[in-house]
C-alpha cells in the first residue's frame, strides 16, 4: 500500500516516540514506582517518599515498622529491599576482590551507603560504571554508566 509522504513521516514520528517512551521501563527492568511502593508497603514500610530510579536501583525514604526513618535501596530485578540500617557482611577489600574477579577494573570509591555497597569501576568494555552491591553477598544488584 502506498502512503503519502506526510502520513509516512507522522507514522515514523509516532513510532519513534513510542520507542523512546518505553526506554525507561527497560532501564528500570520493568519495575515501576508503583510496584516499588507496593513492595515496601507489603514489608511494613510507611510514609514512603522520594521514590526514584538512580544508579541502576530504586531508592526511597520511608518509615520502618518500628517507626524509624530509613533510606532504602530496592533491587529492580528481584525487588529485594536494602535498608540503610543494615550491617554489611563484607569489607571494602572483599568488595574490591569480588568486582575484580567479576571482570571489573580500576575499582575505587567503595563505600557502604543506604544499606548497599557502592563502587565505581570500569566494566569489561572499559566503560566507567557506578555499581551497587548486595551487602551480604557482594553480588552486583545495580549498574549505571558513570
Amino acid at each position: 500500500m502506498h502512503m503519502p509522504a506526510a502520513l509516512r513521516r507522522s507514522v515514523l514520528a509516532l513510532a519513534a516516540t513510542v520507542l523512546v517512551a518505553g526506554a525507561p521501563a527497560i532501564a528500570q527492568d520493568a519495575m515501576t514506582a508503583a510496584q516499588v511502593r507496593a513492595k515496601l508497603q507489603a514489608q511494613g514500610y510507611t510514609n514512603i517518599n522520594d521514590v526514584e530510579f538512580e544508579d541502576g536501583m530504586w531508592t526511597a525514604d520511608a518509615r520502618s515498622a518500628d517507626g524509624n526513618r530509613v533510606d532504602v535501596s530496592i533491587d529492580p530485578k528481584t525487588g529485594n529491599v536494602y535498608p540503610d540500617e543494615q550491617v554489611a557482611n563484607l569489607g571494602k577489600e572483599d568488595v574490591k576482590a569480588r568486582l575484580t574477579a567479576a571482570g571489573y577494573s580500576n575499582v575505587h570509591d567503595i563505600e557502604l551507603d543506604d544499606g548497599v555497597w557502592k563502587a565505581e569501576a570500569r566494566d569489561a568494555q572499559g566503560a566507567k560504571v557506578e555499581l551497587r552491591l548486595d551487602p551480604g553477598t557482594g553480588k552486583v544488584i545495580g549498574k549505571a554508566r558513570d
